[in-house]
């Protein structure tokens, strides 16, 4: 069922009854950062419709628990966890290595937001790290599973807060100029949008293709790092949404949405976003900038450098017990 032929949703559509009439059985999915909020309700919706769910957490103590939770409501006993800190490459090459079969939809759910000035053990600094090349990695390291479902998507969860910034490609990690959090978070998130448009680009041929979206106003831990006044602020003065409902537009991409080369690629409320110069209430709307097709190459060659920098730096040594 795509665009063409599916009900209409929106703002107040939760992901249960985006995936309803949809049957994913036998599919494979995996999602990132599905012990909590949004992720914990898209694995929910992939499980009703009958899919065999990956949750890929930090915590896996956390994880069984959820994926307990989510056999009981949905009646679906195919759900598994595994260890993924995308801030360690090493944990993404460990999950990929470990897995067998096609992957039908990769949700690239997880992400850290405002967080103080933090860095990876490469030097990395850390909302870059885990929101954009973490997911980079994760994506081309099970690149043989998406192409051998055939038609496989990848759903990525940006944010309204694109708008804030580009890609800073001469300071990436702020290492020259001082930090900020929010300019971090924005460009981040303007990353995931450029990934999807261009692992559309480079990947469709294999039958996998990619679109970022906006959940929405959705206040979960995400926020953790925020001024508590300014979040209070935020909350009243933004429309909000259930994390039932932030998770709807992350179902529709990876089941409804008419993705390939030339068609949108960042959605919000369940609908491609409109283009616009400047996001005025917060929420809505995609920037030029994250649709840019350069620099979505330019990215997608400085996280492919990074990576392998990354790779090829020799290990540390263990130090004696």
């Amino acid at each position: 069922m795509t665009e063409t032929d599916a009900p209409s949703f929106g703002a107040g559509s939760t992901a249960l009854e985006v995936i309803e009439g949809v049957d994913l059985s036998g599919k494979t999915a995996l999602v990132t950062g599905a012990s909590s909020g949004i992720g914990v309700e898209t694995a929910r919706a992939l499980m009703a419709a009958g899919a065999h769910v990956t949750l890929a957490v930090r915590d896996t103590k956390a994880g069984e628990r959820t994926a307990a939770e989510l056999q009981a409501s949905t009646g679906n006993s195919n759900v598994r966890v595994v260890h993924l800190d995308l801030a360690d490459l090493a944990t993404v090459r460990a999950l990929a290595s470990a897995w067998s079969g096609p992957l039908h939809l990769l949700i690239n759910n997880a992400g850290i937001m405002h967080t103080p000035e933090l860095r990876t053990a490469d030097g990395w600094e850390m909302q870059f790290a885990v929101n954009h090349l973490g997911h980079f990695a994760l994506a081309n390291a099970l690149l043989p599973a998406l192409t051998e479902a055939g038609n496989a998507r990848i759903a990525v969860v940006s944010s309204s807060g694109h708008g804030s910034s580009g890609i800073r490609f001469d300071d990436p990690f702020f290492v020259r100029d001082a930090y900020d959090r929010g300019l971090a978070y924005g460009q981040s998130k303007t990353a995931n949008v450029l990934f999807a448009l261009e692992a559309t680009s480079r990947w469709a041929e294999r039958g996998i293709t990619a679109a970022a979206l906006m959940p929405g106003g959705i206040w979960t831990n995400l926020q953790r790092h925020w001024d508590p006044e300014v979040l209070a602020d935020m909350k009243r003065r933004f429309p909000t949404k259930t994390p039932e409902q932030g998770a709807a537009t992350s179902l529709f991409v990876a089941t409804r949405a008419i993705l390939g080369p030339g068609t949108p690629v960042y959605y919000e409320d369940c609908h491609p976003a409109e283009v616009v110069d400047e996001i005025t209430d917060g929420v809505h709307g995609v920037v030029p900038h994250a649709l840019d097709e350069t620099a979505a190459r330019r990215l997608w060659e400085l996280s492919e450098s990074l990576l392998a920098d990354e790779a090829s730096r020799p290990a540390e040594p263990e130090l004696p017990t």
